[in-house]
């Protein structure tokens, strides 16, 4: 196989050890080690485009490979399959297609010797001409910055790594976004508009079903908005099923919009991370290309990184599609049980 390894050095758990595995077990590999898109965009532009890799690894999190997809988009390559190798902080994408911690991930790749691994089709979400798994607006962009900015007060050391994860946003949300919300202005009010072919729903027993007034150009939701937002891949991170039906009907993206105020999501918070369906004030669409306009700016986040604020999006299929190392098949594939 071609093979190129990007690493990004300042994920979360990531260091130079991960290169040395990649050039132990794949010494013919292309690797950078990387601490800024800079570096990366140069990486690409230098060794990548000359002779496009046929697999490209990638470790980080959710943002990182967001950033990687975009960036080979930018430069015209045509998107190669994708391995991720999980080092991030949500880990939404390392953790739907399976994948075990690096090591373990490039033992069962070279196992493979120079065919392909197994490969899971992923759709992507277009917003402002930039593609991710996921993107949208509400407690969920507010939360990835409250994280954030609670992350920074910590310095470098064991304290802040202990802070970087689930225990860290845990505590961001409880701190900061909800008690906002709480004594704050509430949530904002949001039009919902299908500017695609007629949308799809889901009844109460999770099948698919054309959506009663729902053709091109249908008000399809008018009403508060907790969080709003397009997938197509189920999670958000942490395993957080934010996206359940995500791929129920192919060439379509997940649409939700909840609108529950924070206090009631803050009671079903374990459902809602579940996936449980039906729940109340909770509004699905399948859809090909939706508008969303607020009643005022509001947080948007694109694959786990926060945008700035937005009055108004468009969200909708990609043209392109990526296929991803499905790390699962290829365990059984190797016969680790």
């Amino acid at each position: 196989m071609n093979i190129a390894v990007m690493v990004n050095l300042r994920a979360r758990h990531s260091s130079e050890r991960v290169g040395g595995m990649v050039q132990r077990f794949f010494p013919r590999a292309r690797l950078a080690l990387t601490r800024s898109l800079d570096e990366a965009r140069t990486w690409i532009s230098e060794q990548l485009r000359p002779n496009p890799p046929t697999l490209l690894l990638a470790g980080g999190g959710d943002g990182t490979i967001t950033g990687l997809l975009n960036e080979l988009r930018e430069q015209g390559l045509s998107l190669p399959a994708i391995g991720v190798l999980p080092l991030g902080t949500g880990n939404a994408w390392a953790r739907v297609t399976g994948a075990p911690k690096p090591s373990v991930a490039l033992s069962h790749l070279a196992a493979c010797g120079e065919r392909l691994p197994p490969l899971r089709l992923f759709s992507l979400v277009r917003v402002e001409n930039k593609v991710a798994p996921f993107a949208g607006t509400g407690w969920d962009a507010e939360m990835l910055q409250d994280f954030k900015d609670q992350l920074s007060k910590f310095p470098a050391g064991p304290l802040r790594e202990a802070n970087a994860g689930l225990r860290g946003y845990m505590g961001a949300m409880f701190t900061r976004t909800i008690p906002r919300h709480t004594f704050g202005v509430g949530d904002p009010k949001v039009k919902v508009y299908n500017l695609g072919s007629p949308a799809l729903t889901v009844d109460a027993r999770g099948s698919v079903m054309p959506l009663p007034r729902g053709e091109t150009g249908a008000l399809l939701y008018e009403g508060p908005a907790g969080v709003a937002g397009a997938a197509t891949t189920p999670e958000w991170g942490f395993g957080f099923k934010a996206f359940p039906f995500a791929q129920a009907v192919p060439h379509r993206l997940s649409v939700r919009v909840y609108g529950a105020g924070v206090l009631e999501a803050t009671r079903n918070m374990f459902k809602l991370w579940r996936g449980q369906h039906p729940m109340p004030k909770m509004h699905d669409f399948f859809v090909e290309r939706l508008r969303m306009d607020f009643d005022r700016e509001v947080p948007f986040q694109m694959g786990g990184d926060v945008m700035g604020m937005r009055r108004s999006l468009e969200f909708s299929l990609a043209q392109e599609s990526v296929q991803l190392v499905d790390w699962r098949q290829l365990r059984r594939l190797v016969g680790v049980a």
